[in-house]
């Protein structure tokens, strides 16, 4: 690789200052809007989900930054694709907040926490979640096939999911799937079908991750997991074929796990 000159570097530093300065009154806000939080404001997971878009945000300003190392020198900016990882956690862990991160979660346990956030409807819901699912591909896909963060993706993704899920009251969702006269059938049926496909995508990334990397039972143990909320998803959308087929993959994957188990090949 040619040597970057101080010309190209300067060029680069310019290009990106409306970002950076973007950026820093970006999180300039968000350490305002922490100091309000209060567990008796009912005002707060309107904040956080207020918070969680403006970190999404101010992850597409790293992206394009590194965009702009790639014009002008030709190599890409890691600290600022490590910046939008960094920052796409926090957007999660906002949600998680509301929501929790937990998969199996009982939908009484969660009625509480819809109710905080019900003004908020499911289709702000679902573009809210469309776009954290676009940053963190696109954040992939800058990183590259080779990245050290590889692995990692599939624990981000399976946040992302798990979030994604809970963020969704999903008794509500069953009544407008199946309701096509519903005001939020469409985007309801989205949003289904965004957690359907991701769930089965995190399923795999860790049988994957597993297989090919860690050989750490917990990692199988989350695949089958993700396939026993794929089921569980199937049976409140009333799809007895798929909860029947994905319920069979499950035991299947449990069956090999135990086997990895008694054989010693996990570690």
């Amino acid at each position: 690789m040619s040597k970057i000159s101080e010309e190209s570097r300067k060029e680069l530093q310019e290009a990106i200052q409306p970002y950076q300065l973007k950026i820093t009154a970006l999180l300039s806000e968000e350490q305002a809007a922490v100091k309000t939080f209060s567990q008796k404001d009912p005002e707060t997971p309107y904040k956080k989900v207020d918070l969680c878009e403006k970190m999404i945000y101010i992850a597409t300003l790293y992206m394009a930054e590194n965009s702009l190392s790639w014009k002008i020198l030709g190599v890409k900016n890691n600290d600022a694709l490590n910046d939008a990882r960094k920052i796409i956690y926090k957007a999660i862990i906002y949600l998680e907040d509301i929501v929790t991160n937990t998969i199996d979660i009982p939908y009484l346990d969660l009625k509480k926490n819809y109710d905080s956030i019900i003004k908020i409807p499911v289709d702000k819901r679902y573009y809210i979640v469309r776009k954290l699912g676009l940053a963190i591909n696109m954040l992939e896909d800058a990183f590259g096939d080779n990245s050290k963060w590889k692995w990692s993706f599939v624990e981000l993704k399976g946040r992302f999911v798990v979030v994604a899920k809970n963020f969704v009251d999903m008794r509500q969702a069953e009544k407008s799937y199946i309701n096509p006269s519903s005001d939020d059938y469409e985007t309801t049926v989205l949003y289904m079908r965004l957690l359907a496909k991701q769930l089965e995508a995190s399923a795999s990334g860790y049988r994957d991750k597993y297989e090919l990397s860690t050989r750490r039972i917990d990692d199988m143990r989350n695949g089958i997991k993700f396939l026993l909320a794929r089921h569980k998803l199937a049976l409140a959308l009333r799809d007895s074929k798929t909860a029947e087929e994905v319920k069979k993959k499950a035991i299947v994957w449990r069956d090999k796990m135990e086997a990895d188990q008694k054989s010693g090949s996990s570690r």
